[in-house]
């Protein structure tokens, strides 16, 4: 998609794209209200072209967003991020003065399940005066932008991911070595594509990041990391990128199979609170 563009009418609602490449705003719609068919079928169309949507002034209840969510398939519970109470399915990520933000990594979320996500849905419930950004990357181009000779050493390649920030972050809080195993039984190592294809579109997007991957299966461990650095810093080209500016009730919907994301964590001590809907994908290939 290569769109100099700044308003699209999309079926039942309006698109103004943020960059050539990825990311677009969409307007005239309203998700506190159930979707008719021909709205949810452009939306899914949209995330396809666009691999990440925003929507601006969306005052909605945690009800409706987990409604909209569900347009696009089941909804899955993270097993160690903090939820909000009677909802599982609501993740809540709150940042301020005692805890700062930790999720500036490039990162395509829970790649480290069998079957990862197929995209979240973030709601800005609220957010610093200034900074608090959410960066995204075009992973379709990360990968069209590489030389011959590393599309060539990667083809065929797969990787191995983990939960191993989560890990250290379930020993920070006291859990015991039996209690970290059996999550380790739940969620074992697994290996996914380096380049994975896009199930929708058919496209080839680079499915190797920084916050999950660990090593590229059958390397040496030195040729391993010098492939895998070389391959995270692709997300970091301003040219694959769009940025986006959060006010409280804006949400974005982003594409996990196509798109890695990085949260600027600029904003401290101010107070940043979001909660977020996933929705479950399917084993990459």
């Amino acid at each position: 998609m290569n769109q100099l563009v700044r308003n699209l009418r999309v079926s039942t609602f309006s698109l103004s794209p943020l960059t050539p490449g990825i990311g677009a705003e969409v307007g005239d719609l309203d998700l506190s209200k159930p979707l008719d068919g021909e709205t949810r079928d452009g939306l899914r169309q949209a995330l396809r072209d666009w691999k990440v949507l925003f929507f601006r002034d969306q005052a909605i209840t945690t009800e409706q967003h987990l409604a909209f969510a569900r347009n696009f398939g089941d909804l899955e519970v993270h097993p160690f991020a903090p939820s909000k109470p009677g909802d599982p399915e609501v993740m809540t990520i709150t940042h301020n003065k005692d805890d700062r933000g930790q999720e500036n990594t490039w990162h395509s979320d829970v790649t480290w399940r069998e079957a990862p996500s197929l995209g979240s849905i973030l709601r800005c419930l609220e957010c610093p005066p200034v900074g608090g950004d959410t960066l995204f990357a075009d992973m379709y181009a990360a990968y069209d932008g590489l030389k011959d000779d590393v599309k060539d050493a990667i083809e065929g390649r797969f990787a191995v991911h983990d939960f191993a920030h989560f890990r250290r972050g379930l020993r920070k809080q006291g859990k015991s070595e039996a209690e970290i195993d059996a999550f380790n039984k739940a969620y074992p190592m697994v290996q996914h594509p380096i380049v994975r294809t896009h199930p929708d579109t058919g496209r080839k997007a680079l499915y190797v990041n920084a916050a999950f991957t660990q090593s590229v299966v059958g390397m040496e461990a030195a040729q391993s990391e010098a492939l895998l650095k070389h391959l995270y810093a692709q997300a970091a080209i301003p040219e694959y990128q769009c940025r986006f500016r959060w006010e409280a009730d804006s949400v974005a919907f982003w594409d996990n199979r196509a798109s890695q994301h990085y949260a600027v964590s600029d904003y401290w001590p101010a107070v940043r609170r979001m909660e977020r809907v996933t929705i479950v994908g399917d084993r990459p290939v």
